[in-house]
């Protein structure tokens, strides 16, 4: 006999270290993926936050409209944030097989950088001088699930249980324009906390 009672076990053992999740030749890495956009609100690129890979950089689109219809982007996806800056980054085509670009009410509407704006001056119609007030953005590729949460006062809410802080911000929650339309931003998303608060917001092309 070996002199041990099976009915009697030892004290619980202290908590082991976190796995690694690592990608090999004879077993794939099977962590979830998660897309995350962040933008500077600035003229310079952001970086991603930690343990976060960079996918591309880009320009932080906001909304299109088009013949009074809207359609508006999630700045925590990957659509907000376009590679190249076009001031109509969208052509109409119809169904007799005609495209044309920048034509009726076309309009895009692009996240603003703290550049000081002239109201009273005349639009901008050079690209060097539209782009210093067009925020830059950053994609990012992580395994880490991101969630927005919003305090509704003027402190920054603590993360819930088992998250940790990617940024605090200012809560971003829709775009409309001179027309009827416009669009919502998921509060639930990283786009709706945006960094810094700036007015305008936004700058519109056309």
């Amino acid at each position: 006999s070996s002199g041990i009672n099976a009915e009697y076990g030892g004290e619980k053992g202290d908590r082991g270290n976190d796995g690694e999740c690592n990608i090999d030749d004879f077993y794939p890495c099977n962590c979830d993926t998660h897309i995350l956009t962040r933008h500077s609100q600035s003229d310079q690129e952001p970086d991603c936050p930690a343990e976060y890979t960079s996918l591309w950089s880009g320009y932080s689109l906001v909304f299109f409209e088009g013949n009074g219809y809207g359609l508006s982007q999630d700045l925590g996806d990957a659509g907000s944030c376009l590679e190249d800056f076009q001031l109509m980054p969208f052509m109409q085509c119809s169904a007799s097989d005609v495209c044309r670009h920048g034509v009726r009410t076309d309009k895009s509407f692009w996240l603003a950088t703290d550049q000081d704006a002239d109201f009273a001056s005349k639009p901008m119609n050079n690209i060097d001088e539209i782009l210093p007030h067009i925020s830059r953005c950053r994609v990012c590729m992580g395994t880490k699930y991101v969630l927005a949460r919003h305090s509704f006062k003027n402190m920054a809410p603590e993360c819930p249980d088992d998250f940790s802080e990617l940024w605090t911000g200012y809560s971003y929650v829709m775009v409309t324009s001179s027309s009827t339309s416009g669009g919502g931003q998921d509060l639930s998303s990283a786009g709706s906390c945006l960094e810094n608060f700036f007015l305008p917001t936004f700058i519109e092309c056309l």
